[in-house]
């Protein structure tokens, strides 16, 4: 079992930054995958950013370039730097893990990302 607790929500303007942490606990060990979706009502979750045990990232196209996803694996967390932030960001960003072996998937709770124009 892994349990995972995002911070760093908030209302930022466009143009401004802020950066979600997601703190694991639990089975940390068997994390491969972890990192970022996020979602906005009535449409699915969709993958923002995810970075593997070795390092390797993956992102969306729309965040290319503004958001930077880094892992911390001695303190178990993973963040999210989102700079150039526009009204499209808005949503609620989940943090997730996959593990290994048997690949199982983990949620947070979510936090909620809101931009105003």
């Amino acid at each position: 079992q892994v349990q995972l607790v995002e911070s760093g929500g908030g209302l930022v303007q466009t143009g401004e930054s802020l950066r979600l942490s997601c703190a694991a606990s639990g089975s940390t060990s068997s994390i491969n995958v972890i990192g970022w979706y996020r979602q906005v009502p009535e449409k699915q979750r969709e993958l923002v950013a995810g970075i593997s045990r070795g390092g390797s990232t993956d992102y969306a196209d729309s965040v290319k370039g503004r958001f930077t996803i880094s892992r911390d694996n001695a303190k178990n967390t993973v963040y999210l730097q989102m700079t150039n932030l526009k009204p499209e960001d808005t949503a609620v960003y989940y943090c997730y893990a996959s593990t290994t072996p048997g690949s199982w998937w983990y949620w947070g709770q979510g936090t909620q990302v809101t931009v105003s124009s």
